[in-house]
């Protein structure tokens, strides 16, 4: 630990399929940095009874009382480092989760076009809905940051970040007063330990990745169920938009 920064807690809150793991990716090989990947996930689906690849394993292997996970993300940060970036999944925090514990952290968001969403998640999942995707979640947590914060956290939207990814970067450490670093850019390709035990089903673009994807045109078509979702989640989506880090 340098001395001259830390110790920061950082809270990303995103939906899935919403580039979360490569962020955390990047933030993990500042070198500097300890990274969580959803430690609310296995109180989530112990408390809704969800059914999700590798269920059993993920409670099992995780802490499944939302206190001790709160306490432990507000605690000492591990490996005694200036920085702690963790990954939160906005539909993990339920009705009856506290919120006090977040006024020790640093926040961000994390937000993706739900037409965009919807159609990625969908190639994992057989239903969705906005719930499952976080949008309402996220905008709740959004409007309390801003009201304890008295002043409006950083919004990335992430097909604007891969446009420029270092320029966005760059922005987001001078919010929170940190260097940035050129190794948040690039990182090695394969799993880590950080990465959570369900991870075999659903970072395999992570894993094979070295960097931040470039952007794409993607022509998305969904109908039904899909495209209910995407259209109810899209104000939502354009009230976070408005915020977002333009850089």
């Amino acid at each position: 630990m340098s001395g001259e920064y830390g110790p920061l807690r950082i809270a990303m809150w995103s939906g899935p399929r919403n580039l979360s793991t490569a962020m955390m990716r990047s933030w993990e090989n500042r070198g500097d940095c300890f990274v969580s990947d959803e430690p609310f996930y296995a109180h989530y689906l112990a408390e809704t009874g969800f059914v999700h690849p590798v269920r059993d394993e993920v409670i099992a292997d995780g802490e499944t009382d939302w206190k001790n996970v709160a306490a432990t993300m507000v605690g000492e940060i591990p490996d005694g480092q200036p920085i702690w970036y963790q990954k939160h999944m906005c539909q993990h925090m339920l009705a009856h989760i506290d919120h006090d514990w977040m006024s020790g952290l640093a926040h961000a968001f994390l937000i993706r076009d739900p037409a965009q969403v919807v159609a990625s998640y969908l190639r994992s999942r057989d239903t969705v809905s906005a719930e499952e995707i976080g949008l309402p979640q996220e905008v709740r947590l959004f409007d309390e940051v801003c009201d304890r914060l008295g002043s409006v956290p950083p919004v990335i939207d992430a097909d604007d970040f891969l446009v420029d990814p270092e320029a966005h970067l760059r922005a987001l450490c001078a919010h929170f007063d940190i260097p940035f670093r050129e190794s948040m850019l690039h990182w090695p390709a394969g799993p880590r330990d950080s990465d959570g035990i369900w991870a075999p089903h659903w970072y395999a673009a992570v894993w094979n990745s070295t960097g931040f994807e470039s952007p794409r045109p993607r022509d998305i078509k969904l109908n039904g169920e899909g495209a209910r979702v995407a259209e109810e989640c899209r104000p939502l989506y354009e009230k976070l938009y408005r915020h977002r880090l333009q850089v």
